[in-house]
This record gives structure tokens, sequence and C-alpha cells, in this order.
């Protein structure tokens, strides 16, 4: 299918999506699954010795041990373990990278919105990897990322309002769950994208495109308005990827609901205050951008005014694990001030919550039944959760090493 704007959705990349997304809310365990453990985090709180029964790959019921009769299905004894949400990855870049999603599953994320890369309507949750996206990033002509990585699968560039009018409807219509734009003009000191960048490993980025630092330009704040007008009106949310004052501007002026990662460059007070009264959510890909010197800031000042963050590590940046990124949750739990449910809640309920799907992330009647599961208290040490002992995605088990080890 191709546009006037030029940019195309492969079809038979859409045709296997598209017969994902319609078997997968069908796919589910053949046996009802009882799952007993000391601690169940259930998105929001945390029951102990109580147990979740699984049925038809959705949560079936959750209450005490007592109160969760096996009638028939296959149980699991976990003992001192900890029973929780799968963990929902907001900002990732895998089809782009080719991560392995089992890779990603394994290791405890059950979710995750890529948000710059090939566009596919949602699917997966059946004992894969549930997978949602943005489709390529909507920016300037010659903006970011084209300079560094190119423009194919990744960047849409726009020139006018009616353009970028139209290239959110082809976005939403191809199965985009949020709509992404860039506001970067380059050359942050620390950031990966930028020519100033400190890590001491090689990217893979397309050497063919290069620009000066703080030369990129940037979409203009009507087209960004014209962007977020039209994404509201179809139901879907804008995020931007930002990193310094002027993207910053332009994203307040706009309306844009969410910023894709912490800011590289510490930000004013009054930017601030302004995105906490205006409800945008942010991103934390704190790990991600802990070389620059306005992340640690930016992060504690937001906290401190009422910001709200959701869980995002960014997934496929070299320095990232292919999983859960307990790194991440500890930069939340110190920076921002948070207690250890409180981080939890940003990878599951609310993020569930940000993505239009209220039950997903957590373990209520309904939802879907994507959990993890890990020897100990994770509330007491994150660090557990890089290595699930036990993943069920839709119901079906992924990885069970509570059963392996009797």
């Amino acid at each position: 299918m191709t546009t006037s704007t030029g940019f195309s959705i492969p079809t038979a990349s859409l045709a296997t999506a598209l017969t994902l997304a319609l078997t997968a809310p069908n796919a589910a365990a053949d046996q009802a699954l009882l799952i007993r453990a000391a601690r169940i985090f259930d998105g929001y709180t945390v029951h102990t010795h109580a147990a979740v029964r699984i049925e038809q790959g959705r949560i079936a019921k959750l209450d005490s041990a007592e109160a969760v009769p096996a009638d028939g299905a296959k149980v699991l004894e976990l003992g001192d373990a900890t029973l929780l949400p799968g963990l929902i990855e907001l900002h990732a870049h895998l089809t782009y990278r080719q991560v392995p999603a089992d890779t990603v599953l394994s290791h405890g994320i059950t979710t995750v919105r890529d948000v710059g890369g090939p566009l596919h309507p949602p699917y997966g949750g059946d004992g894969h990897l549930r997978l949602m996206t943005s489709g390529p990033i909507i920016t300037a002509p010659a903006g970011y990322p084209i300079p560094s990585l190119g423009e194919a699968d990744i960047a849409i560039p726009v020139g006018d309002e009616q353009q970028a009018r139209a290239t959110v409807r082809e976005l939403v219509a191809g199965g985009a769950v949020v709509i992404k734009v860039a506001l970067e003009p380059g050359g942050e000191t620390g950031a990966p994208w930028s020519n100033h960048h400190a890590h001491g490993h090689a990217h893979q980025h397309d050497k063919t495109h290069s620009a000066a630092a703080k030369s990129w330009p940037m979409l203009t704040p009507n087209i960004v308005k014209a962007i977020v007008t039209e994404a509201h009106a179809l139901n879907r949310k804008v995020t931007a990827h930002l990193a310094e004052p002027r993207g910053a501007q332009i994203a307040l002026e706009a309306g844009v609901d969410e910023w894709a990662h912490t800011p590289c460059e510490e930000l004013p007070e009054a930017q601030l205050r302004r995105a906490v009264a205006q409800g945008v959510k942010m991103v934390s890909t704190i790990d991600t951008l802990a070389q620059c010197a306005g992340v640690a800031k930016n992060a504690s000042r937001f906290a401190a005014l009422g910001g709200e963050f959701l869980y995002g590590a960014e997934i496929a940046h070299p320095d990232i694990p292919w999983g859960i990124d307990a790194q991440e949750l500890l930069y939340l739990r110190h920076l921002a001030g948070m207690d250890a449910l409180e981080v939890l809640r940003t990878a599951t309920s609310k993020a569930g919550l940000h993505v239009n799907q209220a039950l997903l992330g957590s373990l209520m009647p309904g939802a879907p039944a994507d959990l993890i599961a890990v020897r100990g208290d994770p509330t007491e040490n994150l660090k557990l959760l890089e290595y699930p002992d036990l993943v069920i995605s839709g119901g079906k088990l992924v990885v069970d090493r509570f059963s392996d080890a009797h």
C-alpha cells in the first residue's frame, strides 16, 4: 500500500501481522493453570500466600491460596517466590535492530511498544512477545533520525501540516498504537545519537548519512500541533523524542502527551512545571542516557514536581539488556524517589493504562495472563527481576524453572 506521502507498508509483513493479530486472542493454553506463591504483586499491591487461576489465556481469579481451588487445573507451587505481571517496555527498537523477540520475552518483558521501526498492527501474547508499534518516526526533511540512521523503515519526513495529518492517518490505519515525532537538533553531549556521544562502544549507524552537531532541522510548532490534533482525533497519543529545551518547548506548545526520554540536557524549571501541569508522561530511558549531564537532575526535579514516569529502557541500545533492565528500575527508585512498588507500577499497571489497555500489566480478573515469577522478594532487591524463573504469555508457559527444579 503506497500513499501520497511516499510511505509504504510491505504487504507481506502486514498480512502476517494481521494474521497473528486475529489469531492471538483465540490462542490459549488447553488446561487451566493454578499458581501459588508466597507473594503476588497484582500490578497495584502485594498479596501474601495467594494464588492465581488462569483460564483460556486470561486471569480468572486472584485470592488467598485457600480460596482458589485447583478444580482440574495444573498446579505450580512456587514457594518463597514472587509472582507478578510481565513487564511492559515502552521504548524499544526491536525490529529495526533485529533483537530476538523470544530472548526479550524469556527475560521477563511480555509486552513491547516499538517506537521507531517497521509498522505492524498489535500481535502476539499467545506464548510469544506481545508487540505494538508506532511505525516510523515523523520528522522534518533531513531531520533526526535520518542523519544518523537513514530513512528506510525508521523515519517519515513531512514538510507541511497537510502532509503531517495524512501521515498520521496512514500510520493509524496501518496499526500504530502511538504516533512518534522527532524534535532533535543534535549535539547533546552523552546522547547515543549525538556526535558528542561519550560511550566507548561502536554503533551500527548508516555511515552514508551524516550531519554536523546542532545542525539537524526540526518540525515546526504548527506541524507538531497538526500531528497532535490529528492523532487525538483518532484516539492516539503522541510521543516526542526530545533531549533539550528547544524540542521540549515545541512539544509543550503542541500538547504532546509523552516524552520518549528523560531529556539529556538540563531543562529550565518552568518547562518541567509546565510538563507536569499538562499531564505529560516521561518514559524514563535513564540508563541509556546515563552519560548525559542533565538526566539525573531532570529526573529528580520532574519527580519532585509531581511528574509521572513510565518504564522504558530502550531495548536495542547497545548498553541495555534484552529483557528487564534492573538498572533502569533502580534509577527510578533512587533518582525519582519512588518506593519499589511505585517503580513496579511504572512497568505494569500504569503502562497498561497508558497504552489504553486497562487490564494489561495487571492480574485483575479478565487480564491477559502475562506473568513472571522470581525467587525471593524483588521489592527488597529489584535486581532479582533480571532473571525470572517463570514466564507466561497469554496463559502459555514460556519459561518454567520451578518445575524443572523438582
